[in-house]
This record gives structure tokens, sequence and C-alpha cells, in this order.
């Protein structure tokens, strides 16, 4: 899977917590890879403190890391990733689109007054507002 995988076990006995980007860069280090590609999750402080428990994924190329990893933890290492749009916000971004600010109203009613060319509609340029 192009990828080496462990359970991590945290010693901080002076500290409530250690951060996750902390330790993703000491594994960085101890295993000489890129930060980016080390992935840490599902920490659990142990009763008491002192100790915590986790996951580690180390991967070999961004690639590797992109075809495995779910999508919310390749936003947590800020990795870029196409989203495709809901249809609400989609017809919101249509809507606000088609609608035409200012001064370009008068204009675009003046158009859908207009008749008919050859094979072209008219149209107004505006969208129905709900």
């Amino acid at each position: 899977m192009a990828r080496r995988q462990f359970v991590v076990d945290v010693l901080h006995p002076s500290r409530p917590n250690v951060p996750r980007s902390e330790l993703s860069e000491k594994l960085a280090t101890l295993y000489k890879t890129d930060k980016n590609r080390v992935v840490t999750f599902g920490f659990r402080t142990h009763f008491g403190g002192g100790k915590s428990t986790g996951f580690a994924l180390i991967y070999d190329d961004e690639t590797a890391q992109k075809k495995f990893e779910p999508r919310y933890r390749l936003v947590r290492v800020r990795i870029p990733i196409f989203f495709g749009l809901a249809a609400f916000s989609l017809m919101g971004l249509l809507v606000r689109i088609g609608h035409e600010e200012g001064s370009t109203n008068t204009k675009a009613a003046e158009r859908a007054k207009e008749p008919c060319q050859e094979g072209k509609p008219s149209f107004s340029g505006t969208l129905p507002s709900h």
C-alpha cells in the first residue's frame, strides 16, 4: 500500500497532551521523510495523564496518500483536493451569476424586449429569485 503504519505511544509526564503537528515533525525526522507524508490520528490520553496512544501512517509519496487517505485527513494535512459542489450550493451559485446588478438590469430588460433574431432566443439575463 506504499505506506508504513504503526501504533504510537507518547510519554508526556509534564504536559497534558502533545499536538499532532509536533508528533508529525518528530516522526518525519525519525523516519527521514517529509512532514506532509506523516498522518497521525486517533490519539487518546490514558487516565491520569502522562501517556497517549494513537496511530500513525507514513506514505511513500503524495499520490499514494491521495489514493488511500480519506478526504478529511487530506484536508488536515493541507493537501489540495477537489470537492464537487452540492446541488443546493450549485443552484445558489447559478442564481448569483445570473443576476445582473445596478444599471445593467435596465439593459437586460431592453434586451428581453428585442425580437428574436434568426434561430437565437431572446434572453433577459436574469434568473427568477425565490
